[in-house]
């Protein structure tokens, strides 16, 4: 594993925009993500899936149905169909790449939904030259390795959840050095997972014992925003972009 990621070079909290900020509606379209950005947003979250002939998009679900004005699955679907979707009846779908190329100096945190996007990921990722921008997430520990092999040790990744688990137990087992996770620069894990306090003192403390940053999402009450980064954590995934922004102005923790 490399000493340093790029994609992580900020100082203080990192603030991310969960899918470009989804409280202020039009989620992970380009209208959100350029309201983050203007915001003073330099870091973006947005996930990806790959239409039927392999055109790697930045949304979130499986369907068309619950945030366009068009039905069906993305994956079994021409580009030249989903193309005619509309967010909120008003926004187009972006492509990965519009957003890598809207803003050279921004940094985009991914979560790649299905097997279907790896391919069109890694080669979209080598094309643009946008490797040192990229963190790549997933709850798949299948499709996060073969992200790994197929981009190279430089991209920067976060833990699956199998991972998160063994990081969980190897932060209530603190000599039981088996169970940590193997060497990936981030853990982004949500807060609660159901009843389960995910996010601890220990967990935060055997994250960062191994050189990993924890990023929590997805935090939209500013009293979690506070308990959290007291706690220590490296950055909160909101949808709420203007309370987050405002919290950490007030820790003076803000910047560019």
């Amino acid at each position: 594993m490399p000493d340093t990621f790029p994609f992580l070079e900020h100082d203080g909290p990192i603030a991310f925009a969960h899918r470009g900020g989804a409280a202020a509606g039009l989620e992970n379209s380009m209208a959100a993500f350029s309201r983050a950005v203007s915001l003073g947003y330099r870091y973006l979250e947005t996930d990806v899936h790959a239409t039927a002939d392999g055109v790697l998009l930045a949304f979130h679900d499986h369907t068309l149905d619950r945030v366009t004005d068009s039905r069906g699955t993305v994956g079994r679907l021409p580009w030249s169909e989903v193309s005619a979707a509309r967010i909120g009846g008003v926004e187009p779908i972006p492509l990965l790449e519009d957003l890598l190329g809207s803003w050279p100096e921004i940094r985009i945190n991914v979560d790649v939904k299905e097997a279907g996007a790896i391919g069109p990921l890694a080669r979209t990722l080598k094309r643009t030259g946008a490797v040192d921008r990229v963190c790549v997430a997933s709850f798949s520990h299948r499709r996060l390795a073969a992200v790994r092999r197929a981009v190279g040790p430089r991209l920067c990744t976060s833990l699956s959840t199998r991972e998160v688990i063994r990081l969980r137990l190897a932060a209530l087992h603190s000599r039981t050095h088996r169970l940590a996770p193997p060497d990936v620069p981030c853990a982004q894990v949500p807060d609660r997972a159901g009843p389960l306090r995910v996010v601890t003192p220990g967990l935060v403390a055997a994250a960062h014992a191994r050189g990993q940053r924890v990023h929590v999402w997805t935090v939209n009450e500013a009293a979690e925003m506070v308990r959290l980064l007291d706690l220590g954590v490296d950055g909160l995934m909101t949808d709420d972009l203007v309370t987050l922004r405002d919290i950490l102005r007030a820790r003076g923790a803000w910047g560019a």
